[in-house]
């Protein structure tokens, strides 16, 4: 079993709540192709500015893939404005392991992660990622965390 951080935004949070459904631009083929069922995905919701205030990067619940990667251009996810035309036609559907009543606050678990090895750019283990792969103890350390 693998484990995996899911990196999407607050409105397309809602989706893949609505939906049970992830999915990623046809640029990370590799990436989600490595996702089988039964593989643990955290939901990471990252950091927004909205007006003048920012929201802080969270993880709002774990998922487990409940099908192996599927194409599908419709378009159910909200495109950000950087990116065009995206549809996150790479998809696996998804069956709710948990979804937190109070997400779990990001930055304060950069210190202890191991997938995290320069603490102080962090946010470089993830920009330019829709998924990324993670230790098993730090989907521990997380889960515990709750």
């Amino acid at each position: 079993m693998r484990y995996w951080l899911c990196i999407t935004t607050e409105e397309n949070w809602e989706v893949i709540k609505e939906k049970n459904i992830w999915g990623v631009p046809e640029r990370h083929k590799n990436t989600i192709a490595k996702v089988k069922p039964g593989d643990k995905l955290l939901i990471y919701v990252k950091q927004e500015r909205r007006e003048d205030k920012i929201l802080e990067p969270k993880i709002v619940a774990i998922y487990e893939a409940a099908s192996e990667v599927f194409k599908d251009s419709s378009r159910i996810f909200k495109t950000p404005k950087d990116m065009g035309n995206e549809t996150f036609p790479l998809r696996i559907k998804l069956k709710p392991v948990k979804i937190f009543e109070k997400p779990v606050e990001f930055k304060p678990l950069i210190p202890k992660l191991k997938f995290i090895t320069n603490k102080k750019k962090w946010t470089g283990h993830l920009m330019g990622k829709a998924m990324r792969e993670i230790p098993e103890e730090d989907y521990k350390l997380i889960v515990s965390s709750l």
